[in-house]
Parts: structure tokens; sequence; C-alpha cells
């Protein structure tokens, strides 16, 4: 049991670390992929952003593979196909092939996200989902960290086109493992539930067509409210903290590139550690709600000095990009809530439901603070990249902090669920 158990965990959790690493990494290849394809600011956002366009149509179909076809399938099929996208990236000499690569990667890597949350639901105990979701969290953002400041030196050393070709030919090998190694739940192998370990019955499989499952799921009211602390945080984090923080405290600040890295690397660090500290505090209080709340509130006040300029010292900035950090992983919870307002056998369903919001949130903003930003741009240059002013940023973040409002907002309407499974969905 526990050696399937972890090895199942391991291949999947690298998986969802090299999705952390595909989502984040242009922040840190910004000013190299802007000379390479001589692009703008809406042009450079379009390009990252075609992973969180690609991440946000796939999320729903793989909450339905997931809990049809099994997990090792969905992640293998999905490796494949990252590492096929990662290699195009590396080798494109056109920005129309460069976001081809950038949505098949998101295509791809879209697999690992909830096949991990339906392996933890059926490998773990319910009631260590809260921690174990925290330490999935904590784990794959070792893959954000990555993309941060230890790519920045790498570029320096080769070029950012190797790093992704070398990365797309480590998810090939990913996807053969996985194919060979992983089981999607312990009925494969011959062993009981962890419900019958513990002497109670198991849960109940979902007798039907899959689409009558997901109709169940989007029918009902309870799923919906963690859909919007998804989109207004999860979007605002992931494409700050994915494209254009180091590009603000480069142009705002005046900080090196690898300076720079250092607060994003922070961001997802401490982004990391607050998802397994408030999952874990979660689990042990016996409840949702606050912890969300709380953590979304900080979050919401941490883009103030950013939007309003208060001119932050250098440990001030820091010490910003921790907590915004920390604080930003009460969303991470919505999914939690997600699956125990619905049956156990449509969790994968459940969980991709309000994961889009995330990569929606994302795909919309990236794009959208660039070209907010072009419209008042004052035509300065530097190595072939654009130079955005302190009021463009202002301009531009400025929407980020509506979207993190809205993300706030919709978070109090979320279903407290004691960390229990409480089926609101008719059978």
């Amino acid at each position: 049991m526990r050696r399937l158990r972890w090895t199942s965990y391991t291949l999947v959790i690298i998986g969802y670390m090299l999705a952390f690493f595909h989502r984040l990494a242009p922040a840190a290849i910004a000013n190299n992929l802007q000379q390479s394809f001589h692009t703008s600011g809406a042009g450079l956002g379009s390009l990252a952003a075609a992973y969180f366009y690609a991440h946000t149509v796939m999320q729903i179909p793989v909450g339905v593979m997931a809990d049809t076809m099994g997990v090792r399938k969905v992640v293998a099929y999905g490796a494949l196909v990252s590492g096929v996208g990662s290699v195009l990236f590396g080798v494109a000499d056109t920005l129309a092939l460069a976001t081809l690569g950038r949505l098949l990667v998101g295509c791809g890597v879209a697999a690992m996200f909830i096949s991990l949350m339906k392996l933890n639901a059926v490998w773990f105990h319910d009631r260590h989902f809260g921690t174990i979701g925290g330490m999935s969290l904590l784990l794959g953002n070792l893959g954000s960290v990555l993309a941060a400041t230890p790519l920045v030196w790498v570029v320096t050393q080769t070029s950012w086109r190797n790093v992704f070709v070398a990365v797309g030919v480590f998810s090939l090998v990913l996807a053969v493992l996985v194919w060979f190694l992983v089981r999607s739940h312990p009925g494969e192998a011959g062993l009981p539930t962890m419900r019958e370990l513990e002497g109670k019955e198991a849960h109940p499989h979902h007798h039907g067509h899959w689409y009558d499952g997901l109709l169940k799921v989007m029918k009902n009211r309870a799923t919906w409210p963690g859909f919007w602390p998804n989109f207004g945080i999860g979007g605002s984090l992931f494409a700050f903290a994915g494209l254009w923080a180091i590009p603000y405290l480069h142009d705002v600040y005046g900080m090196e590139r690898t300076t720079a890295s250092n607060h994003t690397m922070l961001l997802l660090l401490c982004f990391a550690l607050g998802a397994l500290a408030l999952g874990t505090l979660s689990d042990r209080l016996g409840k949702r709600l606050p912890v969300i709340i709380g953590g979304l509130l900080v979050y919401v006040l941490c883009w103030l000095p950013i939007v309003f300029d208060w001119h932050l010292s250098p440990g001030q900035n820091y010490l910003l990009f921790a907590v915004m950090g920390f604080s930003a992983a009460g969303f991470t919870l919505s999914w939690a809530c997600a699956k125990e307002v619905n049956p156990p056998a449509l969790s994968g369903m459940a969980t991709s439901v309000i994961n889009t919001g995330a990569f929606l949130g994302a795909a919309i903003l990236q794009p959208l603070v660039g070209w907010v930003m072009d419209q008042g741009w004052n035509g300065q240059m530097h190595a072939g990249a654009r130079v955005y002013s302190q009021h463009n940023y202002q301009t531009g973040l400025g929407i980020m902090l509506a979207f993190s409002v809205v993300g706030l907002i919709g978070a109090l309407t979320i279903r407290e669920t004691h960390c229990q499974h409480i089926i609101i969905a008719r059978s």
C-alpha cells in the first residue's frame, strides 16, 4: 500500500511541478522572449497566456477523464503532449509556433493538478485531504521556484531555448514512467480503499454516464462559489508572478533581473508554504471558511502598496511579496470545499469546474494588463524590450486589484463544510 501510494504520488507530483514551471517561466525570460520575437507587451501577454487558454479549456475534460479513464492514463498522455509542446516552444522561430508550443504545454500539464487531487482523494484518508493538498501545493510550487532565480541563472549559462527543449525531453521520459508505475486507485492493485481500512463502507461509485455526473456537479449551487476566489485571487497571482512581476520590479524599482526574480521566488515559495500551513490549520480547526476569508483579505490588502505606489524599501518589498504569497494560498482551500459538497466519486469533476477560474483569470489578465500598459507607453526601449513607466504599471496592475476584490467577495458565499463530505447534489 505505502509503496504504491508514494510511487504514484511522487511521479504525479513531478508532473505537477512541471506545470508550475511552465506556468510561471515567462516572467523570468520576458525580455528574452520580446527580443527573440520582437513583440509588444500585449503580444508578450498573449504568448504567456496561451498556456492559460489551453489550461482553462482542458480543466473540465481532464476532470471527466480522471474520474472515468483513471489518473495513470490521463497523466501519461498529458506528460507526452506537454513534452512535445515544450520542445516546439524551444525551437520555434516565429511567435505563432511559440504560441502553438505554449498551447500544447497548457493542454498537457492541465492533466496534472486535477489528477493529483483525484489521486489524493483515493490514496489518502478524507480527514487528511486539506493537509495533503497543502503538501502537494508546497511540492508543486518547487517548480515555480525553479522558474524564477534558478531559471534566470541557467539562461545566462546557456539559452532559454535549450532549457525548454531539455524540459520537454524530461516530460517524455516521465510519461513512460507514469504509464508503467502509477496506479489510479488502490483497487487497481487489489487493495482495499482507505475507508475500508478504517472499517467503514467505501464511498459509492458513480453509476451512469460521465455526462450525468458532470451535470450533477454543475447543477449543484454549492459547487460554484469556489470559482470566484480561483478567478480573482488565483488568476491575479498567476498573472503577476507568471509574467508582470519581474518587469514591474525592473522598470519601477530599477532592480536587476536576478534581484527581481528573487522577489517572485519568495512570493511563490511563501505561496507553497502557505498552502501547507493553511491546509493543516483548516483540518485542525475543522473549518474552511475562516481560513479562506482571512487569507484572501490579507492578499487584497497587499495590492495597495503596489497599485498606489508607496515606494517601499528593499526589505519592505521582500516582506510584501512574502505576505502576499502566503495569504494567497487561502484560495486553495476552495478545492477541498468543492470536493466536500459533491459525491466523492465525482471529486475530479468538482475540482476541475472551479479550478477553471484560476486559469481563466490569468488568461484574461496577462494580455489585458499588457494591452492597457501599451496604450500609455511612451516609446522607451531597452535592449529590444519595452520599458513601461510607473504610471503604466499603476494602471495595469490596478486591474489585478479589482480582480482580487471580486475573488474575496465571491469567497464569502462558499458553504462551510467543517472538513467533511456534505453531499448537496441530488443522487
